[in-house]
């Protein structure tokens, strides 16, 4: 069941109209019925109010709508498989998508989707090349028909899924507004690039994020360390506060705050953890956002 229709399942057992829950978050009609109609997601903000109006969690809502949404549901679809039989170092430039949803596969293959519900010819827009060099394979995706950025962030979805077995690096070049980590298992992933929102679910390893705009982040758990690499740029984490790890802050003149509820909130690390959240870069802010 996607998050469109989690929304209006939910909402009509509670005995809520699309009115009365739309005064609840503080937006229109209209947006509630563009969620359940599966025509967009609410931010992350309205989504923590949904998960608190509802009693239950984001993951529940999103995580599982986002990253179980597969592109054999587009409309075309467009997909190269590549044997991998050693570990590599994976290097992937994608350029510009609507989403990349990134994960590990149990064969031993990389797999690249290219899906769309309006590119009627993607698989001869797009094309897969692939450069493999003994320990390392880079991964480009070329727009052949020049698609603007405009028109690649509206349209596009890129599935990416990684063999287990054989991953050790991945580096993704890329400018996304949704980024979807699920059941990622690598040592260190590096994303170097603009991304609205990013989900990050049952996922383990070293994850970096380099980039000079906002980031927000949404995870269940940290399983390893997450970095946040940024210049004069803000960054919000939002994670259960059961979950959480310590913060640790390496930057040139950057800041972290806590915040609960809305409220600023203070808080102290606690014992050395093998997971944690660094902050770095230069005049780069980190908001740490504790959900219930």
């Amino acid at each position: 069941m996607n998050f469109s229709e989690k929304l209006k399942e939910i909402r009509k057992k509670e005995g809520i109209s699309q009115e009365q829950l739309a005064e609840r978050i503080g937006v229109t009609r209209q947006a509630i019925t563009k969620w359940e109609t599966g025509k967009g997601l609410p931010d992350v903000e309205n989504m923590v109010i949904i998960a608190e109006i509802f009693k239950t969690t984001i993951d529940e809502l999103l995580m599982d709508s986002v990253t179980k949404k597969t592109p054999e549901t587009f409309a075309y679809t467009s997909e190269t498989i590549y044997d991998i039989d050693c570990e590599k170092h994976f290097d992937v430039n994608i350029g510009s998508a609507a989403t990349i949803m990134l994960s590990s596969g149990g064969d031993e293959k990389l797999h690249v989707k290219l899906s769309s519900e309006t590119l009627e010819n993607i698989d001869s827009m797009f094309k897969i090349k692939l450069d493999d060099r003994k320990n390392k394979l880079d991964v480009f995706c070329l727009n052949k028909k020049r698609l603007s950025r405009y028109e690649a962030e509206e349209s596009l979805t890129v599935e990416i899924i990684l063999p287990n077995k054989y991953s050790d690096v991945c580096e993704i070049a890329a400018s996304v507004k949704l980024l979807a980590i699920s059941n990622l298992h690598v040592n260190r992933l590096e994303y170097d690039g603009d991304a609205e929102k990013v989900f990050i679910s049952d996922s383990s390893g070293s994850l970096e994020f380099t980039a000079k705009t906002d980031y927000e982040i949404t995870v269940d758990k940290i399983t390893g360390r997450l970095d946040i690499n940024q210049w004069k740029a803000k960054a919000i984490i939002h994670i259960p506060e059961q979950n959480m790890v310590n913060v640790i802050n390496k930057g040139r003149k950057c800041n972290i705050y806590y915040v609960k509820e809305g409220k600023e909130t203070e808080r102290e690390n606690v014992a050395d953890s093998e997971s944690e959240i660094c902050v770095s870069g230069i005049f780069s802010e980190l908001v740490v956002d504790l959900l219930r």
